[in-house]
């Protein structure tokens, strides 16, 4: 039995199967999810798990080159933009990936690229962030 790290299944064999470039994608509730990507539904009720909760868990276990966030999260969510920079800014290795910010409609188009879209209980606006894998060496 696995006694670190990333406990489901379905984000533990994602994540272990990511190269270099790759990308998955953390949610709200509400974010669609196309046909074509693998939807990791985590929802038990509004609000759990959160969305903070889940990035932490998938960021401490993998090496992010860039993350993708929705430009309406500065207006609409600035808490929640503030939790996600404040994390990035203190990793425990020190590795600051590159941030952009993309129109909400481009990063849902993302999702299809996605390795897999993992939806969380999140109910705040445009809690949505794509991270992009870096080379581990």
């Amino acid at each position: 039995m696995k006694k670190k790290g990333i406990l489901n299944s379905d984000i533990s064999r994602v994540l272990s199967y990511m190269g270099h470039t790759d990308q998955i994608c953390i949610g709200d509730c509400g974010l669609p999810c196309p046909d074509e990507t693998e939807r990791i539904d985590l929802a038990v009720r509004l609000g759990e798990p959160g969305f903070m909760d889940v990035l932490e868990a998938v960021g401490d276990d993998m090496k992010v080159q860039t993350i993708y966030l929705a430009e309406e999260m500065k207006e609409e969510n600035p808490e929640q933009l503030e939790k996600v920079l404040f994390y990035f800014e203190n990793l425990e290795s020190g590795f600051k990936p590159i941030l952009e910010f993309i129109p909400h409609e481009k990063l849902k188009k993302m999702t299809r690229k996605c390795k897999a879209v993992i939806r969380t209980g999140e109910t705040t606006p445009y809690s949505n962030i794509i991270l992009e894998a870096a080379c581990i060496f």
